[in-house]
């Protein structure tokens, strides 16, 4: 049984975002990867992909100091409109060519600059109130160009399930990862972001089990279904969003990682045959607030998150690695 990769949004901890208060949370925590989105190195909180040159050898010099990697680059390449029409979103539109000039060549070279595989993406928003079948095929197409870049650079791109995008269940995007047909890109699945769109546990397993054939990483975020009314009312109460710890209520996640378990040994040979160091499970818990374009949980919540993790994983059987004093003994 080959181990999972802990890894997390690092930037969910502190409220300052500042790189060297996300490492040290991340370290003492045990976790030594983590997945790069918003990060202040001085000049302000950004998103990876507005990194200045000095920012990136500067980022690269802490990743030394703290003993971090980057597990995936958390960019937000697929976050736009696949059609330039007016829906009532606010959702961006960017053409084609434009997009794969800048924005995925921007990427690509992070990506590089920070020594991982894999860059985190999504599916596209079709318009508003449309059905996304109707629009897959364009979207296949235009996520294929993406991807080809990716593998031609020896990159992974990952699509992330998430709502209001077309690739927003997991048969949408298994659909899509057949027609792009790549060893390139995977599915990302994400359990609190099936169930945020109201999929039951038993729902979220059947979508799951769907996308099998393209899975491959999981990221970590418990959502509170209504059902759970005293989980509810005690969240309300302290003014937190419905995400939660993955051993609290709604138990779609043990479906999910029981069964992901299994897959594990196969993927990770998949993955270090294109150069990426084995499977991650990746934390993006949320507990005090989450939207579109990022989340937060404090430090503490950071922390609840990962122990509710490990405790999930130990009832499941999971061997994983955290930080130990033969770490520091045997660097």
């Amino acid at each position: 049984m080959a181990d999972v990769i802990l890894s997390g949004f690092a930037d969910e901890g502190p409220v300052s975002k500042r790189a060297e208060e996300q490492f040290t949370m991340m370290r003492a925590l045990g976790l030594s990867y983590y997945t790069i989105r918003f990060i202040d190195l001085g000049n302000g909180i950004k998103n990876v992909m507005q990194l200045t040159k000095a920012e990136i050898k500067k980022l690269q010099k802490l990743h030394k100091e703290y003993g971090m990697s980057v597990s995936s680059l958390g960019s937000p390449l697929g976050k736009v409109k696949l059609l330039d029409v007016d829906d009532g979103t606010e959702n961006r539109y960017v053409p084609l060519k434009k997009y794969l000039d800048t924005e995925v060549k921007r990427a690509i070279e992070l990506a590089h600059a920070f020594d991982t595989k894999l860059i985190r993406g999504f599916s596209y928003y079709h318009p508003a109130g449309s059905d996304p079948w109707d629009h897959l095929d364009q979207a296949s197409d235009q996520l294929g160009e993406i991807v080809a870049l990716c593998e031609k650079e020896g990159l992974i791109y990952g699509s992330e399930v998430e709502s209001d995008l077309i690739g927003g269940d997991g048969e949408t995007l298994i659909a899509m990862h057949k027609k792009i047909n790549s060893p390139n890109t995977c599915i990302i699945m994400d359990v609190g972001n099936m169930e945020y769109k109201g999929h039951s546990p038993e729902s979220v397993f059947a979508q799951y089990l769907k996308t099998k054939p393209g899975l491959g990483w999981i990221h970590i975020k418990g959502f509170n279904a209504p059902a759970n009314r005293a989980m509810l009312n005690r969240a309300a109460k302290r003014g937190l969003t419905r995400f939660i710890p993955v051993d609290q209520g709604d138990a779609g996640h043990e479906m999910v990682m029981r069964d992901f378990k299994s897959m594990v040994p196969k993927l990770d040979r998949q993955f270090k045959k294109l150069g990426v160091p084995g499977v991650f499970v990746d934390l993006e818990p949320h507990v005090k607030g989450g939207g579109q374009f990022g989340g937060f949980s404090g430090v503490d919540g950071f922390g609840v998150a990962l122990r509710s993790l490990c405790n999930l994983m130990d009832y499941l059987g999971y061997t994983y690695h955290l930080s130990d004093y033969d770490d520091l003994t045997n660097p």
